[in-house]
């Protein structure tokens, strides 16, 4: 029954799985597939942090490279981001040990989308993100030409 009904509906095999490890039904709880599924949060877990990043850094490259458009609005983001990271992690802890490649991963992603929002190219952009998570995050820290 486990496994037709996590492939049918994820929200019923969830709860019914749930209540089965809280019964201590192990043997008649779909121990696959909730390995599977454990996996996959934490897998998105990460790929949320990425995302979160990779609205980070392209605001500070452009706050960097486009200082005459600097404004409120980037202001606004840039803390805004900087909060999102900080409740991301942490409700998620563990991710922690994951941030040098996590803001290599952004940073690719974040170097295309300055360069397409500025009308720059990619070439007056580090190869690598110029700066460590801690500095990322630091409030204090805003990148100047």
């Amino acid at each position: 029954m486990g496994t037709s009904l996590y492939e049918s509906g994820f929200y019923a095999w969830a709860n019914e799985q749930a209540a089965l490890l809280r019964a201590g039904k192990l043997s008649a709880a779909d121990i696959a597939n909730i390995a599977e599924e454990i996996g996959s949060m934490g897998r998105s877990e990460k790929r949320e942090l990425v995302s979160r990043l990779t609205v980070l850094v392209p605001h500070l490259l452009k706050w960097q490279y486009q200082p005459s458009r600097r404004g409120t609005l980037w202001e606004a983001s840039i803390a805004n981001t900087r909060d999102d990271l900080i409740d991301h992690l942490a409700d998620n802890p563990s991710l922690k040990g994951r941030l040098p490649e996590s803001v290599e991963a952004s940073y690719r992603r974040a170097r295309r989308e300055a360069a397409a929002e500025t009308g720059l190219s990619a070439a007056p952009f580090p190869a690598t993100c110029p700066w460590p998570f801690e500095q990322l995050m630091d409030e204090a820290f805003w990148p100047e030409d």
